[in-house]
């Protein structure tokens, strides 16, 4: 079916649920798009501020003894890292909720047009192909955009997950030998530092 006949027959409630399809689409790719590029970036940035974060708390406690320093310092990496997931996790809510939304928006955009098809069947009072072939094309327009949108979203979807979870566990691995340097670092252990020159 010509696309261009579709549309004239279209009604307000059927271009509607087309043009809502199309904008799940682009904020599809877009978002996707943009978390595929800034995942080597993000990466890389989590692990500085987890540098960061341990920089300033190595400045401000000095004075406490290294069972002290150690909580704090556990604390701190942790909130940094639960920023750091969240920051991270931005947007792919929204992928989630596309591709849970995309195939329901088809399938009432289907039932609108065999609703159609239906009404031009009463008022005709004939069951031919003519009076039900535009709107049952209609309907499978709607279906086939439905699935068009919702396939890529889970993949998306999907694929910010597993990132997420490879950065959530390689920042754990960044922080584990971040508190293990700090620890172990001299100037950590006042005590033993002290003591070696008693």
């Amino acid at each position: 079916m010509n696309f261009s006949v579709y549309w004239q027959s279209a009604d307000a409630v059927s271009k509607t649920l087309y043009f809502i399809l199309i904008a799940m689409s682009i904020i599809t790719w877009t978002l996707f798009i943009v978390r595929l590029m800034g995942t080597r970036q993000l990466k890389q940035h989590a692990f500085d501020k987890l540098e960061q974060s341990l920089a300033a708390f190595k400045t401000k406690f000095t004075h406490l003894d290294l069972d002290q320093r150690k909580a704090v310092a556990e604390q701190a990496l942790l909130r940094e890292i639960s920023e750091q997931k969240s920051a991270a996790e931005k947007g792919v809510p929204v992928l989630g909720t596309i591709a849970s939304l995309a195939p329901f928006v088809g399938l009432f955009g289907t039932v609108w047009g065999i609703f159609h098809a239906l009404v031009a069947v009463g008022s005709s009072g004939q069951a031919g192909l003519a009076q039900v072939a535009t709107p049952v094309g209609e309907s499978l327009i709607m279906t086939g955009l439905g699935l068009a949108v919702a396939i890529p979203a889970v993949l998306a979807y999907n694929i910010c997950l597993r990132a997420n979870r490879s950065l959530a566990h390689g920042l754990q691995d960044k922080a584990h030998h971040l508190l293990i340097d700090a620890m172990l670092s001299p100037e950590s252990n006042p005590q033993k530092h002290t003591g070696g020159h008693a």
